[in-house]
């Protein structure tokens, strides 16, 4: 079991978006994240819906959110549903690390289609980032996205992080880009 250290706010808002648990209310943003085409391209690919239900109704939809760094993003003003932000340790038995341990802290999202492009993962993103290098050590934080996903790669340089080199993984080639934690502090 993982005993490294991650963010432990219950609730991060920012003047957008809201970060919180998974209510009951989310499942059909969640099972959307899952299941389309557009969000899971570098990702695998669509998963079939049959098995998302089962997984949801087997787990409940709060197994989604419940551990530490792990978020739904959630309009401000209306609560509604828009995607899932994590920031977590990389287990140390994947490829793309940068310390000789692994378990580095590593950033992932996944975002609704129609709410692309309106800066909301990068809003989100920050507001996590800020809020665990109050609250953690210094160290370097991990994203880990396919190539060709060049929004992902946007987004990463965005935020700050450097790419440190690619490796091939999932049948596809994967880029690893890395940021010191605390270049976030507010």
């Amino acid at each position: 079991m993982n005993t490294l250290p991650t963010l432990s706010a219950m609730e991060i808002t920012t003047d957008r978006l809201r970060l919180r648990k998974a209510h009951d209310t989310d499942i059909d943003g969640l099972i959307e994240l899952q299941t389309d085409p557009q969000v899971r391209a570098h990702l695998g690919g669509p998963r079939p819906r049959n098995v998302v239900e089962q997984y949801f109704d087997a787990n409940g939809i709060s197994a989604i959110t419940s551990k530490p760094g792990t978020y739904v993003i959630a309009d401000k003003e209306t609560n509604r549903f828009i995607g899932t932000l994590v920031l977590d340790r990389r287990s140390a038995d994947l490829p793309g690390h940068v310390t000789q341990e692994g378990t580095e802290l590593e950033l992932t999202y996944l975002l609704r289609c129609g709410s692309w492009g309106a800066g909301l993962a990068f809003e989100a993103a920050t507001a996590m980032l800020r809020a665990a290098a109050g609250e953690l050590p210094d160290q370097p934080v991990l994203v880990v996205t396919q190539t060709a996903n060049e929004r992902s790669l946007k987004l990463a340089a965005r935020l700050g992080f450097q790419r440190m080199g690619t490796f091939e993984a999932h049948g596809a080639e994967q880029t690893l880009a890395v940021a010191d934690l605390h270049s976030f502090k507010a």
